[in-house]
């Protein structure tokens, strides 16, 4: 089956699209990715085509202030752009990131079947939640409900203005306003991290998460047995900036080692107790004992999956209600604001606390219960044929 992937470059999108690529290639597909130039020599070692994602560049009628019309209307724009290349490889099925959703309207215009794919927890509104980025568990008793009511109420001319804005951008390509969705959504998280919600789409699915490291380069660690904490400092443009500078102030002298994962250039002048670089965060999580991030999910998931308890310093973005909802589950302290201080007690108290440990560990094993992506895949495939 070929498949046509699509998805934006930012690491949180672009990696997880990589590794269902892989899976598909696995399965025996012929997946061709639609993403930035950055990731095309990595997709391609893997054995991955690749096709650049046109139409990301903003333009001058773009609202980049406004995000339903930078999401909505450059969907568009993307769609038309990149419809050539897509007719052109034949695909069966299309996966369309969920912040690229112009893979999806080509998919439309192609008339094809198209997946969505959701590189975190599922973000629909529901009327059994609050607002999704509110960091808030659900309302409990008449108060607690009617707290959630209200908030819904707050954001619902958002909600509509966006739906609005997608309206107008499907028709100026062509596309009926109305949007009919995906034929599935692949929700790429683990159950521990999801919450129960009344609406529950029937052709969402969990799939667990999908990762995949940008390099094979193993991090080399600092000397010593003292307990290891791995630093990652967020990838997204709205992470926490300065966080690996204040964990190696805050943790001197904490009798700890620390290796701090990034893709960016590393702190100078590093102290013999820290390392830092471009490695393998799958190999550094198995000799970790605590990691601190910025509440990306592909960084949580990671950590989850290896049962290590995680420091979460959120920025903006959705860390805000992925930190929560990991702080809640039992497996995370999350600091706001972030000063030395609130680090080192916060790391202090997962090293100290084994029920930090031993609810990632119960996190980990929700992992078991999650579907098939590609089964979904090559379902939807069938169901457009």
């Amino acid at each position: 089956m070929r498949v046509a992937v699509v998805a934006g470059p930012d690491p949180g999108h672009a990696f997880p699209a990589i590794a269902l690529c892989e899976r598909l290639l696995a399965a025996g597909d012929e997946p061709v990715l639609f993403t930035g130039p950055r990731w095309f020599d990595a997709a391609r070692e893997a054995g991955i085509g690749v096709r650049r994602l046109k139409g990301l560049a903003p333009r001058a009628e773009d609202d980049d202030e406004d995000a339903g019309a930078r999401i909505h209307q450059r969907a568009a724009h993307i769609s038309t752009e990149i419809l050539p290349e897509m007719s052109a490889m034949l695909p069966e099925l299309v996966v369309s990131d969920v912040l690229t959703a112009g893979g999806g309207m080509a998919a439309e215009r192609l008339k094809l079947p198209w997946v969505e794919l959701s590189p975190h927890p599922l973000y629909l509104p529901s009327k059994g939640l609050p607002p999704i980025g509110s960091g808030l568990a659900v309302g409990e008793g008449v108060r607690g409900r009617a707290r959630d009511s209200v908030l819904r109420g707050l954001t619902a001319r958002a909600i509509r203005r966006g739906e609005l804005q997608r309206e107008q951008a499907r028709a100026s390509v062509g596309l009926p306003p109305q949007d009919p969705g995906p034929t599935a959504r692949l929700v790429a998280t683990l159950p521990a991290l999801e919450v129960p919600r009344p609406d529950w789409p029937d052709n969402a699915h969990l799939i667990g998460p999908l990762l995949w490291e940008p390099t094979d380069h193993v991090l080399d660690l600092p000397p010593g047995d003292e307990p290891l904490v791995m630093v990652a400092p967020s990838t997204a443009q709205t992470g926490h900036a300065g966080l690996a500078e204040t964990a190696l102030e805050a943790l001197e002298g904490a009798g700890v080692r620390v290796a701090i994962s990034m893709l960016d250039t590393p702190p100078a002048n590093l102290p013999p107790w820290a390392t830092a670089g471009l490695g393998r965060q799958d190999e550094l999580l198995r000799h970790a004992s605590v990691v601190i991030g910025g509440g990306g999910h592909g960084l949580l998931a990671k950590s989850l999956l290896a049962g290590v308890p995680i420091v979460t310093v959120p920025g903006g973005g959705d860390q805000w209600e992925l930190a929560n909802r990991a702080a809640r589950q039992g497996s995370s302290i999350l600091i706001r604001p972030l000063t030395p201080e609130s680090l080192r007690d916060a790391v202090k108290r997962l090293l100290d606390d084994p029920t930090y440990t031993q609810s990632a560990h119960s996190a980990a094993t929700t992992a078991a219960i999650v579907s098939n992506p590609i089964d979904i895949c090559h379902a939807a495939a069938s169901a457009g044929r």
